[in-house]
């Protein structure tokens, strides 16, 4: 059972404070009380109370006081300021100072129920965006950015040129190529690195839910929204948004996307305000957008919106020796990690060279990992990666001639992968193909580590 918030009633009235006070209690709301401002902020630094009913004309300690020791004291408080007659424009001034609303006296009790209810929906939109910006700046990703090949350095050199603007981009490439990498790249290099990186996963959501937490709701906007919540945007507010597989999403979705993209302004679902986020943009997908475009798929003017730069990831198939350069790069990383001193034997080397690495980047760490972990000397052995690299997806045939069985696991993550490249990575195709729905063909992806 959710706790009953607790309210802060400060008023120098004592009749006003035991009716009110009994009203708020009858409500359900746990009930403090201050005769004056000095009582009121005793009591703030007790409880530190979800929303502080002040009086502004107060003995001693004025309210305009009690509301700026408030607001230092506990900051996730909201204050309602009760105002009296000719005490209007100091509380439009206790506004500007940071409380929330204000209610004349006498005010009907459903009024003030309905300012308190607002108030503490406000408190909850603030801790949830305080939590979420805690853990969305991502550290520098530069150390993975490795490689010798040509294609992979003229995308390094247009990423770090792209960095310090505020230009929409588009990043494609194949499943597993590093694309997220990419963005947070761009982010870390830029000026906005540190405020909030917000990783939106398109594929993952269904489109009404998806809307919810791209653009918030309100509260009542659709059935179990019992509270207003912020949007993705607005806690990306000075920082960037990153939309992950943007080819997913549908129609609906993508008329709003381009409003927000050409005027930085959206509504909160149910809602009729307009809000107005300063946030970079930044997409990725492994899908042919210019091909959604033509089949209707895409809407055009929302593909040439997020387009304004493309960086498109070679395949590592495509990056020559910088397999061998990210292998021991891998292991390095992994050594520290598990306080070992493994190393890759040529022959292993070799193996991981031959390999057309169709999960690219992540299959690599993913194989390095698998034989560090399988290894029981300080050298890393053929025999300790993965089948699929010493002799390519087992058929039944090497499987009776070598005796060596791959996992049931290995052999779904293997065909999954084939079939998402039969279909150029469109997942409603390959779950359709599978047999399976395409949340389930989510789940899978992320249990494999598919992109």
């Amino acid at each position: 059972m959710t706790e009953a918030p607790t309210l802060l009633l400060v008023d120098d009235d004592a009749t006003f404070r035991r009716v009110m006070g009994g009203e708020l209690e009858r409500l359900g709301f746990i009930l403090l009380t201050a005769e004056s401002g000095e009582e009121a902020i005793r009591q703030i630094e007790r409880s530190q109370p979800e929303v502080i009913l002040l009086d502004l004309q107060l003995p001693g300690i004025s309210g305009l006081e009690v509301l700026k020791r408030a607001r230092e004291i506990s900051p996730e408080s909201e204050t309602i300021i009760l105002t009296g007659h000719g005490t209007i424009d100091t509380a439009i001034e206790s506004i500007r100072a940071g409380a929330f609303d204000y209610v004349s006296k006498p005010c009907p009790l459903e009024e003030l129920e309905i300012r308190i209810q607002r108030a503490q929906e406000r408190r909850s939109l603030r801790r949830r965006t305080s939590v979420l910006e805690r853990g969305l700046t991502p550290p520098d990703p530069g150390d993975w950015f490795l490689g010798e090949s040509e294609k992979f350095r003229d995308l390094v050199g247009l990423a770090h040129r792209v960095a310090p603007t505020d230009s929409t981009v588009l990043i494609t490439g194949e499943t597993g190529s590093g694309k997220e990498m990419v963005a947070k790249l761009l982010h870390a290099r830029s000026p906005r690195q540190a405020k909030p990186f917000v990783v939106v996963e398109c594929a993952a959501l269904q489109d009404d839910l998806l809307q919810s937490e791209l653009f918030g709701h309100e509260r009542g906007a659709f059935t179990g929204a019992d509270r207003a919540k912020a949007g993705l945007f607005e806690v990306a507010n000075g920082g960037t948004i990153f939309l992950d597989e943007i080819g997913e999403v549908s129609p609906a979705t993508q008329v709003k996307l381009l409003r927000v993209l050409d005027a930085s302004t959206f509504r909160h679902v149910g809602g009729t305000a307009e809000i107005h986020v300063d946030v970079r943009v930044l997409a990725a997908t492994n899908r042919d957008l210019p091909a959604m475009v033509r089949q209707g798929l895409f809407r055009e003017d929302l593909y040439y919106r997020l387009s304004t730069i493309i960086l498109t990831l070679p395949p590592l198939r495509e990056r020559g020796g910088d397999v061998e350069i990210l292998a021991n790069h891998f292991v390095a990383l992994l050594n520290a990690r598990h306080g070992l001193q493994r190393r890759l034997s040529p022959e292993s080397l070799r193996l991981l060279r031959l390999h057309d690495w169709p999960g690219n980047v992540r299959e690599l760490l993913h194989a390095v990992e698998r034989a560090i972990v399988v290894s029981d000397g300080e050298e890393i052995l053929p025999e300790d990666l993965p089948k699929a690299l010493r002799s390519g997806v087992a058929s039944p045939t090497d499987i009776s001639s070598s005796g060596a069985l791959p996992s049931l696991e290995e052999m779904e993550r293997a065909h999954i992968e084939r079939v998402l490249r039969s279909v150029q990575g469109h997942r409603g195709s390959a779950a359709r193909i599978l047999g399976i729905s395409e949340r389930n063909l989510y789940r899978k992806l992320k249990t494999y580590g598919i992109s």
